[in-house]
């Protein structure tokens, strides 16, 4: 067994070595010193010679870990620019009306985070006070992505600024009266305040990512100059264990996205105790940001702490430092100067010797309260740094104390994210330490005032002046008075109408040719945003790559190997498709920056993004949440969908879930086609709801889902009918009869059946409706069900009407109203997808649908296996007609052994 220990062969040994001899004195001179000073000085030595090697670009590996001290030494801290005690004093305000804001909302149950925002307010201070660029600035001002439980913050803030009430604070988690404040950053229920929904923790690094680089995209593709525009992402050193939050950091690094900036907020604490009790995560972060390609600036430790270094001449104060893990630093901030002393200083004999020089109020300040992320000169030296680094993003690493000023109960105590509340003598105690004018008096019958300085304070007015000389408020939401975009011509459309002959075409290569078609337009073809998870070949869209290109800030460096053909992988600076690594989630991210482009940037873009059926909604539905939330806009395409049309692919390609689950989002409208002409329709009306002209009351807030199928099957002509649009659009549309499908039925009086089908299986439901006729004298009519989930709404909308008295009949009993017979819907979904309208069907209703896990095998033979084929289709008709009493028992029986069912 190989002794983990022993000293391993580098590569270094399978390189020659020009000068042996060179090589050895080296290496004696690293023993000499460990033998001399100890193994620290040599390390020292080391990290300083590597350091001087990356400084004159020396290829070797970076250094992953720095000491355990401030990146910025005090000495080398740019002096901040604006007045330091009024910012204090702002930031004191903002501290009480937070905690307050969450104390009395907690009367009523309602909840909140008092900690969070106190160990982080100068970090947010600073930023919105000389960084933090408003919507009025260049471009379009910054991205400000805000932790989520900091939101009694930052409306406390609002407050100062005027832009809410004590009526607002008040009703902080109590919105259904139409005045209140969302929990956290809700753009759909704050839409003029927050931008980006955060609180689903990962999600918002992963998006200030893409944000980021979507930023560059429409730099680049000189859809808008967004270059000035700034990124910031607060995020919490515990949020870093969600992959979400780690995915992309080599990707904004590889793209060299020196326009974002990554604030960890290291209060070394998440929900229910330390995040590396026994580590520590501040080392940890740096080493996975920097192996990444990050800068990295460490913001630790506040000026009490310049003595303690400055004492520190052997090097153990920073030994020390690095040895402690995070659980104990957290027991420091809570115990008295004698436990400090021992356990901390009495370690090492060196420190022993210092810490006689140092008072005990000197030791209480510095493990108490001096935190790098608690000074606002330390914050600012930072973030100046971060905003001036080239080449690459940056996180700040900064550490503060969760609970900071909350005093003794709350600072640093592993239950403080769920103490919603102080007391009155505590908020008495915050008073005087934040030195706020609020008398006793004030507090009557025990509630906690609001404070605030007046309009016409020195505090509101320098405020408002520097976000002025910034560009305006933040964060701020803005729906920009966008025109409608021109809507593409009519046979862009209808070319879909006449359906393809003979050709079998199948519904992905449909949607294809309509977006290529759709790009081609000289007045909005620019704005689409196709978006695709490395599927592009798969889902036949490579010969999208030389016409459109593939977006790359490098362009294209190499000689692609497949240059001398026609659909070749071209890359480009100013390229239109957004072709993603094997990531649904960093795809998701960049439909999210470009559905929202319209609020962000003012700009109306159009994204679709195709993706395999299965790895959709199942993978990424949380981020599909946060697409409402953000109300973005675009086309969310689903395929090679289906549970039996993945010919081989098995259980984990079989999807016949999705619409379930996108069902339950509000802000989807979910289809599932049949046909290409329904595709056209359904993306035509689309476009014009989220980007043209709404009609009254349509949300144009809402992003469209369609499922398309890889079956190559004829597409037929859209039918002359009257209201076939309308039917397509809302979910039902009668396709034909059994007296239009020229399908030979016995009897005048002949037994009746609807078939309901969506997607590939109306392909099923037309032979059944064939079969029926010619072998058992039975007429079907047969339905396209596009939208089963948009009947459904209607249904329910109409169920709401008739409880305000109003009078409402569901489209889909409009639309069925006087169809002869019983009711058999059928998809490649499982029969709940389907099920959702049957309340609202008068006829008899039964359903058939693919439940259950997928599997390997034949189209034919796995829709034989879960019971939707044509013949299966057959036998469940004539049972229902059987039950009816319309055909004889024996023929379901007849049926079943015809078919080997």
């Amino acid at each position: 067994m190989t002794d983990p220990n022993a000293i391993q062969p580098s590569a270094l040994d399978q390189l020659p070595d020009r000068d042996p001899e060179e090589t050895a004195e080296w290496q004696a001179s690293l023993d000499a010193v460990a033998k001399a000073a100890g193994p620290h000085r040599a390390a020292y030595l080391m990290r300083r010679t590597l350091e001087r090697a990356e400084g004159n670009g020396i290829a070797l590996p970076k250094l992953l870990e720095t000491d355990y001290v401030n990146t910025i030494p005090t000495a080398a801290e740019p002096s901040a620019p604006g007045d330091p005690e009024m910012e204090r004093k702002i930031t004191a305000w903002n501290r009480w009306n937070a905690a307050a804001m969450v104390t009395r909302g907690s009367k009523h149950g309602v909840g909140g985070h008092i900690a969070t925002f106190a160990s982080a307010a100068w970090l947010y201070e600073t930023g919105f006070n000389h960084f933090f660029r408003g919507k009025e600035a260049d471009g379009s001002g910054d991205q400000l992505y805000i932790q989520g439980h900091a939101s009694p913050g930052i409306y406390a803030r609002a407050f100062l600024d005027g832009r809410l009430t004590e009526q607002h604070l008040d009703n902080f988690r109590q919105e259904a009266g139409g005045e209140g404040l969302p929990s956290y950053p809700h753009p759909r229920r704050l839409p003029w305040l927050w931008e980006f929904p955060t609180v689903s923790m990962g999600l918002g690094p992963l998006s200030a990512i893409y944000q980021a680089r979507f930023n560059r995209y429409l730099t680049n593709r000189d859809i808008k100059n967004v270059s000035a525009s700034h990124v910031w992402a607060f995020l919490g050193d515990g949020e870093m264990d969600e992959p979400e939050s780690t995915a992309a950091l080599a990707l904004a690094s590889r793209e060299g996205l020196d326009n974002l900036t990554f604030v960890i907020n290291c209060n070394l604490q998440r929900l229910d105790g330390p995040v590396r009790a026994n580590f520590k995560i501040v080392q940890e972060l740096e080493a996975q940001f920097r192996g990444a390609g990050w800068n990295v600036i460490k913001t630790l430790w506040g000026t009490a702490w310049d003595e303690l270094f400055q004492l520190d001449t052997t090097g153990a104060l920073v030994r020390r430092l690095r040895e402690v893990p995070d659980a104990q630093v957290q027991t420091y901030q809570t115990r008295d100067a004698a436990y400090i002393r021992q356990d901390f200083f009495g370690k090492d004999p060196a420190l022993a010797e210092m810490a006689k020089l140092l008072s005990d109020d000197k030791i209480l300040e510095c493990f108490h309260l001096s935190r790098g992320g608690h000074e606002a000169d330390k914050v600012y030296a930072a973030y100046k740094a971060a905003v001036e680094f080239k080449g690459a993003p940056t996180v700040i690493l900064a550490q503060t104390v969760k609970g900071h000023t909350l005093g003794e109960g709350f600072a640093s105590k592993n239950a403080n994210h769920q103490m919603k509340k102080l007391s009155v003598d505590e908020f008495k105690a915050m008073r005087d330490l934040l030195e706020l004018p609020i008398s006793d008096a004030q507090f009557v019958d025990g509630v906690v005032p609001y404070g605030h300085p007046g309009v016409d304070s020195p505090e509101v007015r320098y405020l408002q002046e520097r976000r002025a000389a910034l560009g305006g408020p933040a964060p701020a939401r803005r729906t920009h008075a966008l025109a409608p975009l021109p809507a593409p011509a009519d046979k862009t459309f209808a070319s879909f109408d006449k359906g393809s002959g003979s050709q079998n075409v199948a519904t992905t290569m449909a949607f294809v040719r309509l977006v290529k078609d759709l790009v081609r337009d000289k007045e909005t073809g620019k704005r689409w945003v196709p978006i695709v998870p490395d599927e592009a070949r798969t889902f036949g869209m490579e010969s999208l790559f030389p016409s459109l290109g593939i977006y790359s800030p490098k362009g294209q460096t190499y000689e692609p190997v497949d240059r001398d053909q026609l659909m070749y992988y071209k890359e480009a600076k100013n390229g239109q498709i957004l072709n993603e690594g094997i990531t649904e989630a960093g795809s998701m991210a960049d439909f999210i920056a470009a559905s929202t482009s319209y609020a962000t940037h003012g700009e109306a873009m159009i994204p679709f993004y195709i993706f395999y059926s299965m790895f959709g909604w199942q993978r990424t539905a949380d981020q599909m949440w946060q697409l409402g939330d953000q109300l973005g806009r675009g086309f969310l395409v689903g395929a090679t969908a289906g549970r039996t049309t993945l010919t081989g692919e098995g259980l984990q390609h079989a999807d016949g879930h999705s619409p379930v689950i996108a069902a339950t989002n509000p802000a989807a409208l979910s289809y599932d086609p049949a046909f290409a002409y329904e595709i056209a329709t359904i993306v035509k009306d689309g476009l014009r709801r989220m980007y043209g002209e709404a009609a009254p009351g349509e949300d144009p807030n809402v992003f469209y889902y369609l499922t398309v199928y890889n079956e190559p099957m004829p597409q037929p002509a859209k039918p002359a009918a009257p209201g076939v649009d309308e039917g397509i659009v809302k979910g039902l549309y009668r396709f034909n009869t059994a007296e239009s499908a020229a399908v030979e039925v016995a009897a005048a009086n002949a037994p009746r059946i609807q078939l309901l089908a969506s997607g590939t299986a109306i392909h099923w439901a037309l032979k059944a409706q064939k079969l029926l006729a010619e072998e058992w004298g039975v007429a079907a009519d047969v339905w396209s069900a596009t939208s089963w989930t948009e009947l459904r709404r209607d249904a329910l909308e109409a169920d709401a009407a008739l409880l305000r008295g109003e009078e409402r009949t569901p489209y889909v009993r409009r639309a069925l109203q006087g169809a002869e017979g019983p009711v058999l819907a059928v998809s490649d979904y499982m029969r709940q997808v389907p099920d959702q309208i049957a309340q609202w069907v008068e006829q008899d209703w039964s359903s058939l649908g693919a439940d259950g896990f997928g599997l390997s095998d034949t189209r034919e033979a796995a829709r034989r296996h879960f019971g939707v084929d044509a013949e299966s289709v057959v036998v469940a008709a004539l049972a229902q007609l059987a039950r009816r009493g319309e055909v004889k028992a024996t023929a379901v029986k007849e049926a079943r052994e015809r078919y080997g069912l």
